[in-house]
């Protein structure tokens, strides 16, 4: 087997991570020359800082305004794990798994808070099927599977009547995919996903059923200072105004905030999630022509329009992770992608961020690179 001819055309961004994801198109460190620096997240500047991006944020996801916003420490997963303790324990539980994090949710729930919850799996590149879910009972789930691939079909709706919380784990799906607000009791998502933004802040969304279950429980456990959303018994109002519960970065406040500024520049989330589709479409269209490579999601219809997650269907290193790695190697060698391995506990394969920030020429450059590192690779091993 031959070496094959590099692609003439290169990716002008190759940074395809899907977390932190690749920044703003335009981005400059000057966006951030307003920052606050030096001042107190409590000053008035900072306080409106904060509360500007909660507002913000709210306006372009259309989140309705029944529902609270507030920015909390620790990324999405500060954000889930303060949902988690805080809400469960008052009835019964199912955590639905279809990847990596969703798996986490699990063992937090049977092994750290101890609860009995009924788990539903599915394997990789599968979904749980929700028809099978009691919604009468508090449910926790991420809507898209950032390491698998897969999310919730588009226009999929929880049940109207339902008694039990929905929590969902939304961090690679908010700014690149439309959410159901109505239907989500808690929502959590992080800066560092579909707009780029920096690492270590969150975002939880809490709707009116969420906040009731605040006042009127209490867990049995202790909850450190962190998760606490409640003063006295009553919703700590200030947290959902941006006086954030610990010190946040106001370098990293306001590249969020140039983040949401370029966003609604664009045209807001409708502008958003067709840029993500319109990169999942290209690799698509080059996953469609070259039968050696196939998309991890084994339906079209819960193929992640975010991170995409592929592998490699040759029979001849199918499943082989030193392969599908050594073809993440060149790539990055080449300059042409950072990052792109597929996640430690998925199958061997490629991981692509396509999400909002990520323009498709670059999608579409990237691939035949995706074609050029399997055919050289291929041929390395042949040779030896």
């Amino acid at each position: 087997m031959s070496e094959p001819t590099t692609p003439a055309a290169r990716p002008v961004n190759p940074r395809f991570s899907s977390g932190p994801c690749a920044k703003i198109p335009g981005y400059s460190l000057d966006l951030l020359s307003d920052a606050p620096l030096g001042r107190s997240h409590r000053a008035a500047v900072g306080k409106a800082r904060l509360h500007e991006a909660i507002a913000r944020t709210r306006a372009i996801l259309a989140i309705p305004e029944s529902h609270r916003i507030a920015i909390v420490p620790g990324s999405d997963t500060g954000a889930v794990e303060m949902a988690l303790w805080s809400l469960l324990g008052t009835r019964p539980v199912e955590v639905l798994a279809w990847e990596s994090f969703g798996e986490g949710w699990v063992q937090d729930v049977v092994k750290e808070l101890r609860l009995d919850p009924i788990v539903r799996r599915a394997p990789w590149g599968g979904i749980v099927d929700l028809a099978a879910v009691d919604f009468d009972h508090d449910v926790v789930f991420t809507w898209n599977g950032t390491t698998s691939g897969v999310r919730l079909p588009v226009g999929t709706r929880l049940p109207a009547g339902r008694t039990g919380l929905a929590i969902c784990d939304a961090t690679s799906a908010a700014f690149g995919m439309a959410l159901p607000w109505e239907d989500l009791d808690v929502a959590t998502f992080s800066w560092q996903k579909c707009l780029g933004g920096e690492g270590a802040h969150g975002m939880i969304v809490l709707g009116p059923r969420a906040v009731a279950r605040l006042e009127g429980w209490t867990p049995p456990w202790p909850l450190p200072k962190l998760f606490r959303l409640t003063s006295k018994g009553k919703i700590a109002e200030g947290i959902f105004r941006g006086e954030t519960i610990n010190t946040p970065s106001m370098l990293a406040l306001e590249d969020w905030l140039a983040a949401l500024g370029w966003a609604e520049r664009i045209g807001g989330l409708p502008a958003l999630i067709a840029r993500a589709d319109a990169n999942a479409a290209a690799v698509a269209a080059y996953v469609a022509a070259n039968p050696w490579l196939e998309n991890l999601a084994a339906a079209p219809a819960t193929a992640s329009s975010t991170s995409v997650c592929l592998r490699f269907a040759d029979p001849a290193v199918a499943g082989d992770a030193g392969f599908a790695a050594a073809v993440a190697k060149r790539l990055e060698k080449a300059g042409v992608a950072f990052d792109i391995g597929s996640y430690r506990d998925a199958p061997p394969g490629l991981r692509i961020w396509c999400g909002p920030t990520v323009e498709r020429s670059d999608v579409a450059a990237l691939m035949p690179w995706i074609g050029w590192a399997y055919g050289a690779e291929r041929a390395a091993r042949a040779a030896a």
